[in-house]
């Protein structure tokens, strides 16, 4: 019986769609990225069920997911560009851009809500010149993100600057937290 194209494809999961070698739509992928994309790819090959580990090594080494590397991810992992885009943009925490200098994020789980989080939210947005929109600063030097839930829950409100957790946050206490070290000259802080 003569074989079919279907039986020397790769092996992927059930309902996966190959993605074809070619053009990038997304654009060319920087080589510094492809190689740090490529180094991720590497240290997870072994891994059982390895995109979110794969994701999180990109984002860690890189600061963001470049939409360009989504093929690159995809074809190592014979999945579609859709089903790889389909858990960046599902998941808050990654960013398809690169964030400012000064990262601040701000728990919006209910817990922190409740305690008044939106405001403090509404505060570090307007104090650093950022918003829902562009949370980065037109200057680079901070952004703005919205967190769920960042495990503080029995002190909140709560939120996170440049990975540092800060509980029980008051409207005064986020505005000396963003004065200390401007993270670019000229900055609002």
């Amino acid at each position: 019986m003569p074989s079919t194209p279907q039986q020397h494809a790769p092996q992927r999961r059930p309902g996966a769609v190959a993605v074809p070698d070619g053009t990038d739509p997304a654009g060319a992928l920087d080589p510094a990225h492809a190689e740090v994309v490529d180094a991720v790819l590497a240290a997870c090959a072994g891994l059982e069920g390895p995109l979110l580990p794969i994701l999180h090594g990109i984002q860690d080494r890189l600061g963001h997911v470049p939409p360009a590397a989504l093929p690159r991810i995809a074809r190592a992992l014979h999945l579609s560009r859709a089903e790889v885009h389909g858990v960046v943009s599902y998941y808050h925490h990654f960013r398809s851009r690169p964030p400012g200098r000064r990262v601040v994020q701000v728990c919006r789980a209910e817990a922190c809500r409740s305690m008044g989080a939106e405001a403090l939210l509404a505060q570090a947005r307007q104090t650093l010149g950022c918003s829902e929109a562009e949370p980065t600063s037109a200057c680079g030097g901070h952004t703005v993100e919205a967190a769920y839930c960042l495990g503080l829950c029995a002190m909140s409100p709560a939120l996170v600057i440049d990975g540092q957790p800060h509980a029980r946050m008051t409207p005064q206490r986020l505005d000396t937290l963003l004065a200390v070290a401007p993270a670019a000259e000229g900055a609002p802080a």
